[in-house]
């Protein structure tokens, strides 16, 4: 190579474009700031339109699903508010008429208002009568309409009739006699508290039951039925348990009757042997 040959300028890169000076800078810069622009731009319309297209195909999906709600399911929907409307109609005016409903409210109403008390009066009033001390006891217990007073009567009624008498002051038979009296009249006792507190629980029933059917509704008339029903059962198992108490209380006295026929029998038998041998004696 000859020294007199001048060298190649070594070609300077700044950020992949080739810098040659000045003129090179001047040219350079500004078209890549054009490519970018141009990329930035394109960018951005891609952006924009994209979203409104799926927005539009969106509002396209919610658009048939109105349309076919409105069509096809809202004439359904009509037909069923139709007939929904002509069978409440059916109900006020036929099954369960508004007038009528309003008239046996009142009625219902009026009767509470004009009988409860006196039957409650009825009920409640209590007819004492005993004067000394041990007998107003005695029947205060009688009165107090409370099973929890069972033993209290056990007590008065024997503080009131008397015990039974020891071994010695009173014959086999009529302590047998005796002391069975006393079981079957406190039984039957003691069964008047536990009827009477059940009968308190059933008028309490059926005023509760009254007060339902002052405000009933349509419909639950056999709900309440039903509890009349069961009340009914409650008050018929009550009257059951007082009817065995008094056959239990006829059967007693059916059978000391019966005791004392057969002491009379024994003791005229006895007085017939008597009789007889005083008059073979001779």
């Amino acid at each position: 190579m000859k020294q007199d040959e001048p060298k190649p300028e070594e070609e300077l890169m700044l950020n992949g474009v080739s810098y040659t000076g000045e003129s090179g800078a001047t040219s350079g810069i500004p078209r890549r700031r054009w490519k970018w622009a141009m990329a930035a731009s394109v960018l951005c319309a891609v952006l924009l339109f994209t979203p409104v297209c799926a927005h539009a195909g969106i509002f396209d999906v919610f658009g048939q699903l109105f349309g076919t709600i409105q069509s096809d399911i809202g004439d359904s929907l009509k037909s069923i508010n139709q007939i929904t409307q002509q069978v409440q109609q059916l109900y006020q005016t036929t099954m369960w008429p508004l007038a009528a409903l309003n008239q046996a409210r009142g009625f219902v109403a009026n009767s509470i208002s004009s009988f409860r008390n006196q039957m409650n009066q009825v009920f409640s009033t209590r007819y004492s009568s005993a004067v000394t001390a041990g007998p107003q006891q005695f029947e205060s217990i009688l009165h107090s309409r409370l099973s929890s007073q069972i033993p209290a009567l056990g007590a008065s009624f024997s503080a009131n009739y008397g015990i039974v008498p020891q071994v010695n002051n009173a014959a086999p038979q009529d302590r047998l006699m005796m002391d069975m009296d006393d079981a079957l009249g406190q039984e039957n006792l003691k069964t008047t508290l536990i009827a009477d507190q059940g009968a308190d629980t059933i008028l309490n029933a059926a005023n509760q039951m009254e007060n339902q059917a002052a405000v009933t509704t349509p419909g639950s008339n056999p709900y309440l039925s039903a509890q009349a029903q069961v009340a009914n059962l409650r008050c018929q198992a009550y009257m059951q348990k007082m009817l065995a108490a008094e056959l239990r209380q006829e059967a007693g006295r059916l059978a000391h009757d019966n005791a004392l026929l057969k002491r009379r029998t024994t003791i005229t038998g006895g007085i017939n042997s008597l009789i007889t041998g005083a008059l073979t004696a001779r």
